[in-house]
């Protein structure tokens, strides 16, 4: 079977990765040498530190050779390959598809589609038949979820869904010492985190439902932590809604385009 690529491994990625694994895909994940997932309980890019990470059900491990992708797709797990730019013809592997999970939210440029098998954007910033072959809506919504095969989908709104408070973001640059753990409960005020000595605090009482792996540089503003008052341990640890939607409109997008290839 060919392998579909999937390009980031944070948590929409991951739910991605779970669906598609689920339904008999090989799922290949690439990643950064140093991922900054918020919600590393659920996302598949803890590999790259970890070794190997099991989300739900399903494992993944981090690879180097062509031979050991293959040895994990015989085990049913998921590899997971450090590798920033798309530059697979040297492991020799077959693509059927792509998946650009990354979530960049922005403008990404024209490219030469006829050079890539099937390529999937997912969110902002991708515009079907110029810088994908379909592009998949990320925003909250009736569109939520929804398959183009002409146009764009939405644009950034800027702002997290929500309410805004629940996102926490580093007051400055430096190293992010954890002060609490995910699947935490924490109270109003309480300090979840620390960078460069001033304290990142919880702004109302829930549970921690992400927070950036501790001992990691981060700039200013980046969002380093989520706070969910529904206060739910259990859902810091499964895929969310919003990341299994997107997969089925993913594999929506892989059998649609078998069908069109196959004039059915």
């Amino acid at each position: 079977m060919s392998i579909i690529l999937i390009q980031g491994g944070g948590d929409l990625a991951s739910g991605v990765a779970l669906r598609l694994h689920r339904s008999g895909y090989q799922v290949l994940i690439s990643e950064l040498p140093q991922p900054l997932s918020v919600r590393r309980a659920v996302s598949f890019s803890e590999a790259v530190y970890e070794g190997q990470v099991t989300v739900e059900d399903v494992t993944a491990s981090l690879v180097k050779t062509p031979a050991e992708i293959q040895s994990l797709f015989t085990q049913a797990k998921i590899p997971v390959l450090i590798a920033p730019e798309l530059q697979f013809s040297t492991l020799g592997l077959q693509l059927a598809a792509i998946v650009d999970a990354r979530l960049l939210k922005k403008r990404l440029p024209h490219c030469e589609l006829e050079l890539f098998p099937l390529k999937i954007g997912l969110g902002p910033g991708f515009i079907a038949g110029e810088n994908c072959h379909a592009a998949i809506e990320t925003n909250r919504g009736h569109r939520l979820g929804r398959v183009y095969w002409t146009g764009a989908t939405e644009a950034d709104t800027g702002q997290p869904e929500g309410d805004p408070r629940r996102v926490l973001r580093a007051p400055t640059d430096g190293v992010l010492t954890g002060c609490a753990e995910i699947g935490d409960h924490v109270e109003p005020g309480q300090t979840v985190a620390e960078i460069g000595g001033q304290a990142i605090c919880a702004p109302f009482g829930g549970v921690v439902r992400g927070l950036i792996r501790p001992g990691l540089e981060v700039g200013k503003n980046l969002k380093i932590g989520d706070i969910d008052p529904r206060d739910v341990r259990e859902y810091c640890f499964l895929a969310s809604d919003k990341s299994l939607s997107i997969g089925g409109a993913v594999l929506e997008a892989l059998l649609g385009y078998e069908t069109r290839q196959h004039g059915r």
